[in-house]
């Protein structure tokens, strides 16, 4: 299948189906009902990378060829994740139409180089996921590797970063860097992976909800006829029926205004701009009175950072956070940039002399 021109003709383009292939009979039960809920290619996972080697690790190639009938059966193509040369070349053997690389994958340029080398000369549709870790290079640097091979149908997929023991997501979902994605790449379809970000079923309705408002392609959603039963992520999981739900509840929302919603627009968007052109001014005299400081610790021979104080700056800006309705991530995001400009500033009026 050529998935970039089916991406462009459905959105959401929905992708479905089990996080790991288990059996002939799980995929029966889980797929019967995709043709009707219009799920354009299915997902499977056939070699899993676990962090535990006491873990299901998938069920290996014998899967490959339930996963391919099952596709046939319902009339939907189908996806898996491959990690090396013999999971393409098995892969590509069974007839699976659509490959996927994984973050964990991803992340490992000599892994992604490998499985690049395979596919030359291969007219095969590949999905390449974010990397673990929040790094925009590397997830280009995987794209390119793969459009280097010959691959012409490549597509993006986002499914979160790795953060130790976040309270709410399994994968924080960063949203700046899938959008910086699409600045640096706005040919690339961008899908979004809500099971992986939230590691739970019930925040997949609400993520897939924050994607699509986003301007995201499509969805790539776990599901499975048992879900709780199910041999890897199982809460993270839904039922066909569960899935159901989440997909009719989407809102999808109009990329473009009316003419005269535009104007109404505009005239937001002029003060917005107003307001920005303000702030940045007030950054730059927060920047003149940096270099200040940098002059007096340079003429009283006094250390550049100052963590004590800084830490007490911290503490009292995240205390307005919520008087200002603005979240304390934010607030600090925002104070350690201009503290890190700061220290640029500083560092230059300390060192101009050398």
């Amino acid at each position: 299948m050529n998935l970039r021109e089916s991406i462009l003709q459905h959105r959401p383009f929905l992708i479905a189906g089990p996080c790991s292939v288990e059996s002939p009979e799980q995929l029966r039960k889980t797929l019967a009902l995709f043709p009707s809920l219009g799920i354009q290619l299915i997902r499977g996972g056939i070699w899993k990378p676990r962090t535990r080697p006491d873990s299901f690790e998938g069920i290996g190639s014998e899967g490959l060829a339930w996963l391919v009938e099952a596709g046939k059966e319902v009339g939907i193509p189908v996806a898996t994740e491959v990690a090396n040369r013999q999971h393409v070349d098995e892969a590509l053997r069974a007839g699976v139409e659509v490959l996927w690389i994984g973050a964990r994958t991803t992340v490992n340029p000599f892994a992604v180089q490998e499985i690049a080398d395979a596919l030359h000369g291969s007219s095969v549709s590949v999905m390449v996921k974010n990397p673990v870790n929040p790094d925009l290079e590397l997830w280009l640097g995987a794209i390119e590797r793969i459009e280097n091979a010959g691959i012409k149908d490549v597509s993006a997929i986002h499914r979160g970063f790795s953060f130790y023991k976040h309270p709410v997501y399994r994968n924080v979902p960063n949203w700046e860097i899938p959008i910086a994605l699409r600045e640096r790449r706005p040919d690339i379809a961008l899908i979004c992976d809500p099971s992986h970000i939230t590691g739970k079923r019930s925040l997949i309705a609400e993520v897939s909800q924050q994607a699509m408002d986003l301007n995201f392609d499509g969805l790539m959603i776990e599901s499975h006829f048992d879900p709780d039963n199910a041999c890897s992520d199982a809460a993270q999981q839904v039922t066909p029926e569960t899935l159901k739900l989440i997909l009719s509840s989407l809102v999808l929302r109009s990329k473009d205004a009316s003419p005269e919603i535009a104007i109404q627009l505009e005239e937001i968007r002029s003060r917005i701009s107003t307001l920005d052109d303000t702030v940045l001014g007030l950054i730059a005299e927060r920047m003149t009175l940096s270099r200040e400081v940098g002059e007096f610790k340079k003429e009283n021979h006094i250390m550049i950072l100052q963590q004590e104080h800084w830490w007490k700056v911290i503490r009292e800006k995240l205390e307005r956070a919520e008087p200002l309705d603005l979240s304390p991530a934010f607030i600090r995001q925002i104070m350690d940039a201009i503290h890190q400009e700061s220290i640029r500033h500083q560092l230059e009026v300390v060192n101009k002399s050398k």
